[in-house]
């Protein structure tokens, strides 16, 4: 199993209990809104805004919620806020590499928060540049294993640009080029597989094997960096083992 699966399913089982919390709201809110600027409020003449609101929908965030977003995204309502992506890199424990993807109104808030979060909880902030060169933009579609095998998977993803399917604990992942990602999407849609979750990701090239120690560390520090209201996506070349999971959820 490969270092981004076990990291994958460890941010997936967290992701599960997030999606109840007002933080993962917030996050597919200002997704709403930003796509909402970039194209309009009309989601016939506008498929980012209608994929954004489609993921909000699945994490049932509230139809009203959504309409305001939308709303005050295209600035129908006089408040239309102007949203900037950006990447800050840094490093973990055992020279763990973090690239941290910030959605913000306000660049120097989030500089400063992302700086105190990863100095405070043991991590160093990198140059531009310096682990971004280790990760590459992929589509990663996550779904249960329920009665699946990895060629029925391959049978309804492959002619839709699929590169790989990886077990992920419980899960299976379907990895594809970031460009394919809709395509595959809609091959699931089409052979009646549901699926959890699909974004697109930065995954490592390479990765560092944690120990308990290190791990729990790590777990702390991506935790910190994702609590920030600006963060929306914190991407790591950290591997923690089956073994090592098991220990931290004894702790």
């Amino acid at each position: 199993m490969s270092g981004h699966s076990k990291w994958a399913t460890t941010k997936h089982k967290k992701a599960v209990i997030d999606a109840k919390r007002a933080k993962s709201f917030a996050k597919l809110i200002k997704n709403i809104e930003v796509a909402a600027r970039a194209g309009g409020a009309d989601m016939a003449g506008n498929p980012g805004l209608e994929l954004a609101v489609q993921k909000a929908k699945k994490t049932s965030v509230p139809i009203d919620n959504i309409n305001r977003a939308v709303k005050r995204g295209a600035g129908l309502l006089g408040e239309a806020v102007d949203y900037q992506t950006i990447m800050y890199e840094g490093y973990g424990p055992q020279g763990t590499a973090l690239l941290i993807e910030c959605l913000t109104d306000n660049k120097n808030r989030a500089a400063s928060e992302v700086r105190l979060a990863v100095t405070r909880n043991g991590g160093n902030m990198g140059d531009p540049g310096s682990v971004a060169y280790m990760f590459t933009r992929k589509g990663v579609v996550t779904l249960p294993k329920k009665d699946l095998t990895e060629d029925d998977l391959l049978m309804a993803v492959l002619d839709a640009g699929a590169d790989e399917v990886k077990e992920a604990g419980e899960n299976f992942e379907i990895i594809s080029e970031a460009a394919d990602l809709r395509a595959v999407v809609a091959a699931l849609e089409e052979a009646g597989i549901e699926y959890d979750t699909d974004e697109a990701e930065f995954l490592p090239s390479m990765h560092v094997e944690l120990d308990a120690d290190n791990a729990r560390k790590f777990m702390k520090l991506v935790d910190a960096v994702e609590d920030l209201d600006d963060v929306q996506n914190v991407y790591s070349n950290a591997d923690i083992s089956a073994d090592v999971l098991a220990q931290l959820e004894e702790d």
